[in-house]
């Protein structure tokens, strides 16, 4: 079974930067694609970034274009998200899931496994 382990979370200052990791095993890894997705306390969770292992074909949400990176490293079956000018609004904790196959998809539903998440908190 799929299975994913998060890192990289923290408390940081409005402007600083952050580099998630996700940890991937159990299938293999270049034949899905791996989304970033994010939970803040009383809302639903939403699509910040994707990447597809195959073709290297990325996604990101608009509310985080020019600043998240996402990036992978198949050798390591690990995903990266590099996050800069982070705001108070970034803050949630962050997910990684597993693409139900190599297609993108916005919603939680193309996903089919997640991980248990990092906290990232940004104060003004």
């Amino acid at each position: 079974e799929a299975q994913f382990v998060e890192s990289g979370g923290g408390l940081v200052q409005a402007g600083d930067s952050l580099r998630l990791s996700c940890v991937a095993s159990g299938f293999t890894f270049g034949d899905y694609g791996i989304a970033w997705f994010r939970q803040a306390p009383g809302k639903q969770r939403e699509l910040v970034s994707y990447i597809n292992n195959k073709d290297g074909e990325t996604h990101y949400a608009d509310f985080v274009k020019g600043r998240f990176t996402i990036s992978s490293d198949n050798a390591k079956d690990t995903v990266f998200l590099l996050m800069t000018n982070l705001i108070p609004e970034d803050t949630a904790v962050y997910y990684c899931g597993r693409s139900r196959d190599s297609t993108w998809s916005l919603s939680v539903n193309g996903y089919q496994y997640w991980g248990q998440g990092t906290q990232v908190t940004v104060s003004s």
